[in-house]
């Protein structure tokens, strides 16, 4: 099995309305987000996939989506305020935790058609989350 890995940064803000600890207040990050493809046989010019191609496709997404975005579940009522005033704001399904935001953006690499592995999502340089299947 062949595997490569591939990294990246955003910034974003978010807030766990539920939590019990200082996270439920609105803060933010500086991310890193780690995709690892995987491949039984090399492809084109013995790749796996090449890095400008990976980085162009989830550098796109997270651009459009994550980077400079505030994150909440759509039940925040902070969401409606916000964009309200014109700020851009990504709502989930749940709380935006690590965990969900590794496998939100695992799903998101599946349905841009990549062999993805694994998704590492980094929150801070010392804690982070990953979603594989």
């Amino acid at each position: 099995m062949y595997k490569i890995k591939k990294s990246f940064h955003l910034a974003y803000g978010h807030r766990l309305q539920d939590h019990d600890g200082k996270c439920a207040n609105l803060h933010g990050h500086n991310a890193v987000v780690e995709v690892s493809l995987k491949a039984e046989q090399l492809g084109p010019g013995q790749m796996v996939m090449d890095f400008h191609v990976l980085g162009g496709r989830i550098k796109a997404w997270l651009d459009a989506n994550l980077d400079h975005a505030t994150i909440l579940d759509k039940s925040d009522p902070l969401a409606e305020v916000l964009a309200k005033h014109g700020q851009r704001c990504f709502l989930t399904d749940t709380a935006p935790t690590a965990e969900v935001l590794a496998r939100l953006i695992f799903e998101a690499a599946a349905k841009l058609g990549l062999p993805v592995a694994k998704v590492a999502f980094w929150e801070t340089p010392t804690a982070m989350a990953s979603y594989k299947k």
